[in-house]
């Protein structure tokens, strides 16, 4: 039964228990609907002829339909497997498989491409269905042997596809491909899909120029293959060519002018190189040629953005707008191109017309910011918890959302309360624990801070973060130096070119009264992230070894980024006479 529902009554009502099976005898696929007009004949007059079912098997078929019209799609799919594996008819099979695939189910794919196969064992779709659902159980070989049968047929095989999901696999896992798929080209030689393929499964690799050699000899061959001219364009920038991948995409971009992801490609690294008018001359071009692609259009927009052309970047989004596509993203820029150019009511606006996605929460962040700018603090966490009761699915980054935004407010006690409130109810969230934590220690509190950071850890002994921040409030709270470089030391482990774990390993080191190792850990700090209170602890190990001349040249650049940091100032003032740099 390849149809649609009308049809599987129309044959149920006007044929009884005849059956409606097949659009002929034989159950070849047609690929294509029967009109309108031919499902309503009688079967005497209809120009198709339909294979018999067994009762039960119409049945399920009916009874799965009916369950369909009513929204209970996972009941049309069970009816339909079961009616599948009964007629085992090749119609049947497909719409099935059709279902299966709108619901995602695996499973349900897996057992209708292998009934498939047993029926009709050179059908395309059923050899692909089993070699996707072969990938999704890392049984490499096996996918590969489906995909080697559609190509023996002539078909499109898609071994780029299976190389590009390659990403999602472990590095044993992805090697194993790259060989298997070596294997298969010498099998197949000169063709190009699979010499693609393989150097796409190089570089996912980490191989790039081992990729680079493969597709030399395939564009000397072919020079016209569109995907292996992305891919070297990609690779060589990978490879810190970027002049030379410019200069290659512009040129084939010119050459295949039609080309929608080398064009974007082409676009996405001139905005990476800082070329913001050819990067939106680029997607002006792409937006004329392909002016219903929202992406594009998106792409446009942002670039006009970046490049100061606030105008056209307003006219690009409200047309998005207009047609309905990407409105969330759409609203969330407008409303920085607003807040941006100080029309705080209009931005709120743009900011509350954000529904969802991605950008729903800095949306709603900033309106409250702006909010609380206002003198309008209360309305804004009104606002908040009002939206948290209604969605308590996301509770707990509401919850988060308040803290911080009290806490950017200065209203650390009410942020205490709220973190605890909070905590109350999703005990086990770390980010509302860590930021609690955070907040005790600069109240003054570092034994409760020291708690809950504890704990974060004792969840997640991988935390780097956490265990950064307990050891650095044990180096500077408490005379537990040891204790502290523990955690310190495990941090770095996890996180080896963290600036804020290299400071807290050279100021525990320093307070053990290791100069030099301090040293070396304070330097590697301050020119990874030259903050302010790197500066105050690298200035004081640079003042201690005698180079003073160093320590008020770094300790002047800190000034210079917050002339009144508490540590910097307070390090000044007791090393210095009267704080005089």
């Amino acid at each position: 039964m390849h149809k649609s529902a009308p049809l599987l009554v129309t044959c149920l009502l006007g044929l009884s228990l005849a059956g409606c099976a097949s659009l002929n005898g034989s159950g070849q696929e047609t690929g294509t609907e029967a009109p309108a007009a031919a499902e309503a004949k009688p079967a005497s007059e209809a120009s198709i002829a339909y294979a018999d079912f067994e009762p039960d098997v119409l049945y399920l078929l009916l009874t799965g339909e009916i369950a369909a019209q009513r929204g209970r799609y996972d009941v049309t799919l069970v009816n339909y497997l079961k009616a599948a594996k009964k007629s085992r008819d090749k119609g049947v099979i497909e719409r099935a498989m059709r279902i299966a695939q709108s619901l995602n189910g695996d499973n349900a794919q897996k057992q209708l491409a292998d009934l498939w196969l047993e029926v009709d064992p050179d059908n395309m779709q059923a050899l692909r269905v089993s070699a996707i659902q072969a990938i999704k159980r890392n049984e490499l070989n096996t996918a590969l042997g489906h995909m080697e049968k559609i190509m023996n047929q002539g078909g499109d095989a898609d071994f780029d596809s299976l190389a590009a999901m390659a990403g999602n696999l472990p590095p044993e896992q992805q090697q194993e491909l790259l060989q298997l798929y070596k294997e298969l080209a010498e099998r197949h030689p000169n063709s190009p899909e699979l010499d693609y393929s393989i150097a796409l499964l190089l570089k996912v690799t980490g191989d790039p120029g081992q990729a680079l050699n493969r597709l030399t000899p395939l564009l000397e061959e072919h020079p016209n293959f569109q995907p292996a001219i992305i891919l070297r364009g990609d690779l060589l920038y990978q490879e810190n060519a970027q002049q030379q991948a410019l200069d290659y995409l512009m040129t084939n971009t010119r050459r295949f002018p039609a080309n929608r992801r080398m064009g974007t490609l082409y676009g996405r690294m001139l905005l990476g190189e800082g070329e913001l008018q050819a990067a939106q001359d680029e997607f002006k071009r792409l937006v004329q040629q392909y002016p219903n692609t929202p992406g594009l259009r998106l792409s446009h927009a942002l670039v006009a953005m970046e490049n100061g052309q606030t105008d056209l970047a307003r006219q690009e989004l409200n047309r998005l707008i207009q047609q309905g596509h990407h409105t969330n993203e759409a609203n969330y820029y407008l409303g920085r191109m607003e807040d941006e150019a100080g029309n705080t009511q209009q931005a709120i606006s743009y900011y509350q017309s954000v529904s969802q996605g991605n950008y729903y929460f800095p949306a709603l962040a900033r309106t409250s910011e702006l909010l609380a700018e206002e003198n309008r603090l209360d309305d804004a966490v009104t606002n908040i918890r009002n939206l948290k009761d209604t969605n308590p699915q996301q509770a707990e980054n509401f919850w988060l959302l308040e803290v911080n935004l009290l806490l950017d407010q200065d209203r650390n006690q009410a942020a205490l309360e709220t973190a605890t409130e909070a905590l109350d109810e999703f005990p086990d969230n770390i980010q509302i624990r860590y930021a609690r934590a955070m907040m005790l220690d600069t109240m003054d509190q570092p034994g409760r801070a020291e708690e809950d950071l504890k704990r974060i850890i004792d969840e997640d002994p991988g935390n780097a973060v956490a265990l950064n921040a307990l050891g650095y409030i044990l180096t500077t709270r408490t005379d537990r130096l040891k204790e502290a470089r523990n955690y310190i030391e495990r941090a770095l482990a996890l996180d080896p070119e963290n600036p804020a774990i290299l400071d807290s390993m050279g100021w525990v080191l320093f307070q053990e009264g290791q100069l030099q190792p301090a040293l070396d850990y304070l330097a590697r700090a301050w020119s990874a992230f030259p903050d302010p209170e790197v500066a105050a602890h690298y200035g004081e190990a640079l003042w201690v070894s005698g180079a003073e001349d160093q320590a008020r040249i770094v300790w002047k650049e800190g000034l210079e980024q917050d002339a009144d940091h508490s540590v910097l100032r307070e390090t000044i003032d007791r090393l210095t006479d009267n704080g005089e740099l």
